[in-house]
């Protein structure tokens, strides 16, 4: 391989386009602008690419077969070194292809259900579908401890705030996706789940202690490693107990060298989270960034947001004997193995050393995708997710002989990919199939008065009152950062703890007062937290409460089977709820969950 050829193999790239050689006229033009390049195949032998991620936004996940065959084009397109493609589907909040694929509860659900098995089963799954897509990594799982509910970023792609427990989970999850023969990236090290900036628009700062972080932060990505995880992805994050530099942890030599490698004794691929983030850009010019997070120890240099700028900067570092040509070989060593495992070198070349065309994606897609087996193993799951968290009086179970008549608002977030409608909409289907009369009426995550007088208006003459609620917590006018690693397990108050004063202009008090309006109509009223598990406690006191962890429909779905009773609630917090006016006392520890 020349220099060139080796530099290329440590970038993953995203590029426009459903088709890896005929992309939409409008794609072609937004990689010209933004790649300098019209295409897939174009971008892949201008920098010799050793991956390429997928994203919806890249119009790159239409559908099942059109994945499958622009990874085959891509493919196509790179006849001597397969490329590498994976994506982000974590599943729940964070899903680049939906459905018919089949969507599974994402890692906080999964962590309310308590069972390694179900987290296993859901990688297997997830990974049989990537790969009948011609994906054969997928940027999972995370392993960040959600210590902090205001976290804007983690949140419920976390497991949860038991490091043990998120440790338990992450590796099952690790050895699901490798049944698969799907490599697996544990993110973000060394953790990303007490901030409360987001890494994409700032550069966060985690106050933990040395000691803190070995006991909080550690745990998963120990267990991760000792799983035999393919790749751990970096985090722009500071953690000055790490290294009193002020570099992000993906340019720091100490973080990534001196802990992960050294201390922790890793040694397969290390990524780099995209470089076009705002938290690793603050202090650093694009020309920097990537060589600097070679210099760190990276491998994979991910979404660099001038590629040109980024590949020739590593170029000229060997050149003038900043980085050395025996440090590139090193990473691209780490990447071929992946490579191996995942077996895409098998097929490389023929007896005489001619290339030859690497196989199509198998199974094929109808196959494995969508199956009928997988779409019923997601709702077994997500069945034992559900967490109730009140019921006054028994009110759950809701019947049709005794509520028929329910009105379904509340919040209708972004949907995420697997979700066919607002959620309330799907709630109200969902129950409608289960004999009831239902209504959906979205009311969005910032209802002024006129909103919430119509909804009051339309409860009128119904039997109970289902109020979908969104991330209440981390729209509070004020916020106590103490919910720090050691108060998560209900230890002494973190010796950082700040008030953080939100930003979002979003306050929350719309959805609270939405609630308050409909209690005093003196209805029964359920909340489904379909997010953050937290906004039970900045909420007045309802009859019944309920957390389903994401707005997607397998989640949602499973949801109004618990309020039906047609199943018996099973999921218990894997994070603890804290008083909103006195965060150090716990309103809901760990493990709270009530069932029927």
């Amino acid at each position: 391989m020349s220099l060139e050829d080796k530099v290329g193999q440590l970038f993953v790239m995203h590029v426009y386009g459903h088709s890896a050689t005929d992309p939409d006229p409008a794609d072609v033009d937004t990689n010209l602008r933004e790649l300098g390049v019209r295409d897939a195949a174009e971008l892949i032998a201008r920098y010799r690419l050793g991956g390429i991620i997928y994203f919806g936004w890249a119009h790159n996940t239409r559908s099942p077969h059109q994945i499958a065959e622009l990874s085959e084009g891509i493919q196509k397109a790179s006849p001597t070194v397969p490329v590498l493609i994976s994506v982000d589907q974590e599943h729940g909040a964070v899903a680049r292809i939906g459905a018919p694929a089949t969507l599974l509860p994402g890692a906080m659900a999964l962590g309310a259900s308590g069972s390694h098995e179900h987290a296993r089963e859901a990688a297997r799954i997830a990974g049989a579908e990537l790969r009948a897509l011609g994906i054969r990594q997928d940027h999972a799982p995370d392993a960040d401890v959600n210590v902090d509910p205001a976290n804007p970023v983690i949140g419920v792609r976390s497991f949860g705030a038991d490091p043990d427990a998120v440790a338990g989970f992450v590796a099952a999850q690790i050895e699901g996706y490798r049944s698969a023969g799907i490599a697996s990236a544990a993110k973000h090290f060394p953790g990303h789940g007490d901030t409360t900036d987001d890494s994409h628009t700032e550069l966060p700062h985690i106050h933990h202690t040395r000691e803190e972080w070995d006991r909080y932060d550690a745990p998963p990505f120990r267990a991760a490693i000792a799983a035999g995880v393919d790749s751990v992805m970096t985090a722009h994050i500071v953690v000055p107990a790490l290294d009193p530099s002020g570099d992000p942890a993906t340019l720091s030599r100490p973080i990534l060298t001196g802990i992960l490698r050294e201390e922790l004794g890793y040694d397969g691929v290390i990524a780099t989270d995209s470089l076009a983030m705002r938290g690793v850009r603050t202090k650093y010019g694009d020309d920097r960034v990537a060589v600097l997070a070679l210099k760190a120890g990276a491998d994979q240099l991910l979404n660099p947001p001038r590629p040109d700028v980024a590949w020739n900067a590593v170029i000229d570092a060997v050149g003038n004997g900043e980085l050395t040509e025996e440090r590139i070989e090193e990473s691209v060593l780490r990447v071929l193995r992946m490579k191996a495992r995942v077996g895409l070198l098998d097929h490389v070349l023929h007896e005489d050393g001619t290339p030859s065309t690497p196989p199509a994606p198998t199974p094929s897609v109808d196959a494995a995708v969508g199956t009928p087996a997988h779409l019923v193993a997601a709702d077994h799951i997500a069945d034992a997710t559900t967490t109730l968290l009140v019921n006054t009086d028994a009110l759950l179970p809701l019947s049709p002989a005794a509520h028929p008549r329910v009105l379904v608002v509340g919040a209708d977030p972004r949907s995420p990919s697997g979700t066919t409608g607002p959620p309330t909409t799907v709630l109200a289907g969902a129950l409608n199939s289960l004999g009831f009369q239902a209504v959906a009426l979205p009311t969005g995550t910032a209802p002024d008065e006129a909103t919430i007088e119509k909804a009051v208006a339309e409860a009128q003459g119904r039997d109970a009152v289902l109020v979908a609620t969104y991330n209440i917590t981390t729209h509070a006018a004020t916020k106590d950062h103490t919910q720090a690693a050691n108060t998560t397990l209900d230890r002494t108050p973190h010796p950082h703890a700040r008030a953080h004063q939100a930003t979002d202009p979003s306050d929350g008090s719309g959805q609270v007062g939405l609630v308050a309006a409909l209690k005093a109509t003196g209805l029964p009223v359920i909340t489904l937290a379909i997010r953050n598990p937290y906004d039970v406690a900045h909420l007045p006191p309802v009859d019944a409460a309920l957390a389903s962890y994401c707005w997607t429909d397998v989640e949602l779905r499973a949801a109004a089977r618990v309020i039906a009773g047609r199943t018996a609630p099973q999921g218990r917090l894997p994070v603890p709820v804290r008083r909103a006016d006195d965060p150090a006392q716990v309103l809901y520890p760990i493990g709270h969950g009530l069932t029927y």
